[in-house]
């Protein structure tokens, strides 16, 4: 017979995606002990994913921006204090590894790759790009205490917020949310303005966002062709995290890209089409809704180009590439000399994505050459002997 836990914490302290993906295991928790009290541990931000739960005994939070460090360990104190007989940590870092190692809990899961994961009591290796879901992933780390039968996420938006939201009802609409915090994963704005465009006459459509997103929204909104039978409305910075799940839930489809609005949908059961940019499906972060298709272009070499993107996107500017390799291929330009010193002469070669929505890669080419050319165009910088394009 397997054991019985009475008091569990759930510690995901990453970005809202996570968090929201998180709830998978709290459902599948709650379905083997129903009686047991269940916690999540979430990072401040996002505790309002869980504020209605019905379920959940507390939900613990912990400030990263502000004194992380006593925040830390005060929190260390609060999870000792609470006596958790078991800890399951969703996060792969040594922060979360401290808070699960020295928890005092009886049965600690997390992740091999954090640095104190030698003190867990069951260890899984986190394993990204296989294709494995996320939700399968976290599956492994209680699996022994549960089954191998693994839940989707799930929300629970209160009736407040349902009614919040229900006067946005009244018509078919749609919704769309096209900013995210990696600049690369976002979807071209003009292909955002195409699906506006492109929106059946009669259905509104919604731009979903935070605050930080108005500009762009009504920069978006600005370029659409709105008619009296088709309006474009910016929610964005007026409704919470819960209250756009709910307005998601009944929408004729939801326009995400690779971000925590996909995983809102997928928690709601929404439908959903989700847009790949620099990202790929094959991290494991696609949407579990019923009704969800994928959008990508495939067969890029340059993609994916890391796990969330980048923040700003290193655009190539035609004539400075000239420059620079006209620089590399004219020996007149050659100003240091080292005798019989091999030195990586590194050749640019440049790939220019749809919409330049990926960085360009630098692919190296060994040459035992004796020579180190500078100076190089404005633009460009030397950073460890490669030539690297950097254009605001």
């Amino acid at each position: 017979m397997k054991p019985q836990y009475n008091n569990i914490l759930v510690i995901q302290t990453a970005f809202i995606g996570d968090a929201i993906l998180a709830s998978s295991v709290l459902e599948k928790l709650h379905s083997h002990f129903p009686e047991a009290s269940i916690s999540i541990l979430v990072r401040k931000g996002n505790e309002s994913l869980y504020e209605t739960h019905p379920f959940l005994r507390q939900v613990l939070v912990w400030n990263k921006n502000e004194a992380k460090y006593a925040e830390l360990f005060k929190i260390r104190k609060q999870i000792k204090q609470n006596g958790f007989d078991a800890v399951i940590n969703l996060h792969r870092y040594a922060s979360s590894g401290f808070l699960t190692a020295f928890s005092g809990a009886k049965y600690k899961a997390g992740f091999s790759e954090g640095i104190l994961s030698f003190l867990f009591t069951k260890r899984v290796k986190h394993v990204i790009g296989d294709g494995t879901h996320e939700t399968e992933r976290y599956n492994k780390l209680i699996e022994d205490i549960t089954d191998k039968t693994v839940f989707k996420p799930k929300l629970y938006p209160s009736k407040e917020y349902f009614e919040r939201v229900q006067a946005y009802k009244t018509e078919k609409y749609v919704t769309i949310s096209p900013a995210s915090v990696w600049f690369t994963k976002q979807l071209p704005e003009q292909k955002w303005v195409d699906i506006c465009n492109q929106t059946p006459e009669g259905t509104t459509v919604y731009i979903l966002g935070s605050k930080n997103d108005m500009g762009k929204s009504n920069t978006l909104k600005s370029k659409v062709n709105s008619t009296k039978n088709k309006e474009v409305k910016v929610l964005a910075g007026e409704l919470n995290l819960l209250q756009s799940a709910a307005l998601m839930k009944d929408a004729q489809m939801n326009y995400v890209n690779d971000s925590a609005p996909l995983h809102l949908a997928s928690a709601m059961n929404a439908p959903v089409t989700a847009f790949f940019c620099s990202t790929i499906p094959a991290f494991g972060f696609t949407p579990l809704s019923d009704n969800s298709k994928i959008v990508e272009v495939k067969n890029l070499e340059c993609r994916p180009c890391g796990l969330h993107g980048f923040k700003n996107v290193r655009k190539v500017i035609l004539n400075v590439v000239l420059r620079l390799m006209l620089l590399l291929c004219n020996l007149n330009n050659i100003l240091y000399r080292f005798n019989r010193i091999p030195f990586h002469c590194y050749l640019l070669r440049f790939k220019l994505c749809e919409e330049q929505r990926v960085c360009s890669t630098i692919h190296g080419s060994k040459s035992e050459i004796n020579t180190f050319i500078i100076p190089v165009p404005n633009g460009a910088h030397i950073i460890n002997n490669r030539f690297v394009m950097i254009v605001a």
